[in-house]
């Protein structure tokens, strides 16, 4: 009876993840969508404790304690501009988990002198490259994200040579190991190697492209889930990984397509190596500045308004006081809109899960491809953080290295609101043409604090 109550809370569970990833798909049933996937997780490890293999709880119940000691402050004390960060260490416990039970599940078959077969061993060797890559790839990422170690591109001749003879030493003695003729201290050089690999995969690649790195991390901790499933004969595993590793994978060509870009540049072209030194190359090109008054003034006159937010609003933790100005001007009864760049932030979706904390209503966030359009009858185009992805020279300037990717049109606006903190360079390392256009404004400053300035104003035109 037990046996076929944990089968029944499987197919559960797995019609809940799929719930979750077709419900994920839309920022209206997003929640729901969240609840499913935890109703999901639950099932899986209640069904899995219910498994008769299972013969001692006393481990589990201490790993549970442990696990829930870590995880519930890291959810709660974890602001929401650091989500990214979360997302990546998410995929380092995940990854490491999966390796570890790989590499339980292997000296279990050695020290017990069994052969389990050539496709267990083909699962298990998957499973632990993997899984150790990943774990430390993503905590290389959490890394870049945190500003723990540099962000920019650090690079060395021949690396991609060093990179990928390591990686082809690492497949090499894990085929040795499923031939079974493998002695035993290859087995820790084959962790070892994984787990460098991961690091040197994250070393090259600058912090603007982790959005891309961390979906394609989560493709790989998918994969690894899948492998364990293989191995350990567990269809729950099997599906929840696939679909993890496909989905990732899907949202990694989504992200690349959006930045005009292909794996191999993204993993080894060491994209955006001069941002370091692009201040230094700007034009001294003038520039029209504009004051918190000014801004309010022209947001106060305007009919339509379209909002682009960046990297640099998360940064001020701009997002409530930007919901505090598009709340006011919709109430004086302007049309105001948010633009969505998918790689604006450092994640996918970065932007959208900001503007949510801020209880900004979904139906003002607007993807690129269905607001572009509407640029050339907008009153007012307010960017706030964001550069390379509203930069017009990816349309036309053949020799920019972000030629080709597709931007918003924020340019075609009647006028152009840009707060930034300096002129510097956005990822790229190259100046933005947008700042020197005739209908465009800057003004210098904290996100926060002008979005604060400029709701002053314009309560005090409303009240004037």
């Amino acid at each position: 009876m037990t046996g076929e109550i944990w089968q029944f809370t499987y197919i559960a569970a797995a019609m809940a993840i799929i719930g979750s990833i077709k419900w994920l798909n839309s920022p209206a049933t997003a929640r729901q969508g969240v609840m499913a996937g935890q109703i999901g997780m639950l099932l899986a490890v209640i069904g899995t404790l219910m498994r008769h293999e299972i013969v001692n709880y006393e481990w589990i119940l201490i790993a549970l304690f442990l696990g829930t000691a870590i995880g519930v402050p890291l959810a709660y004390l974890m602001p929401m501009t650091a989500v990214p960060q979360l997302t990546a260490l998410s995929h380092a416990f995940g990854a490491l988990a999966a390796a570890l039970v790989g590499t339980a599940e292997y000296y279990r078959y050695n020290l017990a002198g069994e052969n389990p077969g050539a496709f267990i061993l083909t699962a298990l060797a998957i499973e632990i490259l993997l899984g150790y890559l990943t774990a430390t790839a993503s905590v290389m990422a959490f890394a870049k994200l945190q500003d723990l170690i540099p962000t920019r591109p650090m690079t060395y001749k021949g690396q991609n040579f060093v990179n990928l003879s390591l990686l082809v030493i690492a497949i090499g003695i894990g085929v040795w190991m499923i031939m079974g003729t493998a002695p035993q201290w290859a087995f820790p050089i084959f962790i070892v190697l994984s787990l460098l690999f991961g690091v040197l995969l994250i070393v090259p690649i600058g912090g603007g492209d982790m959005p891309t790195v961390i979906a394609l991390l989560n493709s790989y901790a998918g994969l690894s889930a899948c492998a364990m499933g293989f191995a350990l004969q567990n269809h729950l595993l099997i599906i929840a990984g696939a679909l993890n590793a496909a989905s990732g994978f899907i949202l990694s060509v989504i992200m690349c397509k959006a930045m005009n870009r292909s794996f191999t540049n993204v993993l080894f072209g060491a994209f955006g190596q001069a941002a370091a030194g692009g201040a230094a190359k700007q034009e001294a090109r003038p520039v029209r500045s504009a004051s918190a008054e000014d801004a309010a003034m022209l947001l106060e006159a305007a009919r339509k308004v379209i909002i682009v937010p960046g990297y640099g609003m998360a940064v001020a933790q701009a997002q409530h006081k930007l919901g505090e100005l598009s709340d006011a001007l919709v109430k004086r009864g302007v049309d105001v809109k948010f633009a969505i760049h998918p790689v604006a932030g450092r994640m996918p979706g970065h932007m959208n899960v900001l503007l949510a904390e801020a209880n900004i209503p979904y139906d003002r966030l607007i993807e690129m491809e269905d607001i572009n359009d509407e640029f050339p009858e907008t009153d007012v185009a307010m960017v706030i953080g964001a550069n390379d992805v509203v930069n017009p020279a990816a349309r036309h300037d053949k020799t920019s290295p972000i030629y080709g990717m597709p931007i918003l049109n924020v340019d075609k606006a009647h006028t152009v609101m840009i707060i930034k903190r300096s002129m510097n360079p956005g990822f790229a390392g190259i100046d933005n043409e947008l700042y020197y256009a005739d209908n465009t404004l800057m003004l210098f400053g904290d996100a926060k604090a002008m979005v604060t300035a400029i709701n002053k104003e314009v309560a005090a035109l409303v009240n004037a």
